[in-house]
């Protein structure tokens, strides 16, 4: 088990990278006509050559995605982890092999186009499938299958993320019936060779760079109200978090009423673009389309510590997120909610810093945010803190 384990970490780390390859290319060409697969999703891209007309981008793209869902894998349709625990819980670990393959392509047009998603359900939902597939070819029982699509699972996030241990915490928090020996060891075994295969390609650095700071002030009194006000974050954060899946669902029921996948998705997706110009004519930023690495990065530097810009670009990848995902789009929900996480965090920290003076920093209220969208959203509560450390290497 552990040595065909390894063969799905291996495979695994190969696929994303050929997937984060896709986006790229994707990305370079519809937005900036250029044939490159050189993009560094945590630098902001350039103005497009496209003026107004990219506002288009997303539309495109989105037609794109429904052609390839509707006609070769509908369940590729979604950002993929219910879709992978339902084959665990209700189907015995299979999911279909072509399932690869189409979330791969479906979901590099939706992200390489503005579609507000993140790539970490997609290759959670790859890695499944590929670990399904083997299970299958070797006809394991079901009990065994469903171990190799949560090794697959895990083998996901960790290359796509460099967080080893946050997806076998994933994995045994959201996706294994039980945890064992058995099921632990080929787990931890597919996450650690993926883990392995995206360090050669991606680099050991971190997710995110951040600059050293002091999150809590070392006197008692200082230390207890950053405490208290980190409480009060995880709170709010708690009722975004609830918003935002519950907003994900009523967009869905609210498209599912216009007749046609195509002129859902395409009227989703023209939402999506309207709100990335807006953006980019008032801040020079396209900001919320695709992963959002870049504004996080920015917000983790301390780039932006204007509460009422971190609180406007928090709700506009609310609404372009439930919108993408909502119309039709193929993509995840944890890079969005890292997202919504920073942006929320930082406006907190910064209104506080703004109307009493506080000796707060942002940059730690957003990482501190990260973790508390990320576990609300998902409810996946030690795999978030355990991320957002990996994710940072920043463990004050």
């Amino acid at each position: 088990m552990c040595a065909a384990a390894a063969m799905i970490g291996l495979v695994t780390g190969f696929g994303a990278l050929f997937f984060r390859l896709m986006i790229s290319a994707v990305h370079n060409l519809f937005f900036l006509q250029t044939f490159s697969t050189i993009y560094d999703s945590s630098q902001f891209t350039p103005e497009s050559p496209w003026g107004a007309a990219v506002i288009l981008v997303p539309v495109v793209g989105g037609l794109i995605v429904t052609f390839i869902v509707t006609n070769f894998a509908p369940e590729a349709k979604g950002h993929g982890v219910p879709e992978v625990m339902d084959a665990i819980y209700y189907n015995g670990g299979v999911i279909r092999p072509v399932v690869a393959a189409v979330k791969s392509l479906a979901s590099a047009f939706a992200i390489g186009t503005g579609a507000a998603v993140g790539r970490e359900g997609p290759i959670i939902q790859i890695g499944s499938a590929l670990g399904s597939t083997l299970g299958q070819l070797l006809k394991l029982p079901a009990s065994q299958c469903i171990v190799f699509v949560a090794a697959g699972a895990g083998a996901g996030i960790a290359a796509t993320f460099n967080t080893p241990i946050g997806g076998v915490l994933f994995v045994t928090e959201l996706m294994l019936p039980e945890v064992s020996v058995n099921t632990f060891l080929p787990v931890a075994t597919a996450t650690g060779v993926a883990t392995f295969i995206g360090r050669i390609f991606f680099g050991p650095e971190p997710a995110f760079s951040v600059p050293d700071f002091v999150a809590m002030p070392n006197d008692l009194a200082g230390g207890a109200l950053a405490l208290f006000l980190f409480i009060v974050l995880g709170g709010l954060t708690g009722l975004a978090a609830a918003g935002f899946v519950r907003g994900l669902h009523f967009l869905e029921d609210c498209f599912d009423r216009i007749p046609g996948v195509y002129l859902r998705h395409s009227i989703g997706m023209l939402t999506v673009g309207i709100l990335m110009y807006v953006l980019f004519i008032n801040f020079g930023h396209y900001h919320i389309g695709g992963v959002g690495y870049s504004t996080i990065q920015a917000v983790l530097a301390g780039q932006y510590n204007g509460a009422w810009l971190l609180a406007l670009l928090f709700v506009a990848k609310f609404f372009a997120t439930t919108a993408s995902l909502g119309s039709g789009s193929s993509g995840g929900i944890f890079s969005p909610s890292l997202f919504m996480g920073a942006t929320l965090g930082g406006a907190f920290a910064a209104m506080l810093l703004h109307f009493l003076n506080l000796p707060l920093n942002v940059p730690a209220f957003a990482m501190v945010g990260m973790g508390a969208m990320v576990g609300g959203a998902t409810g996946a509560a030690m795999t978030a803190v355990t991320m957002i450390f990996e994710m940072t290497r920043d463990y004050s």
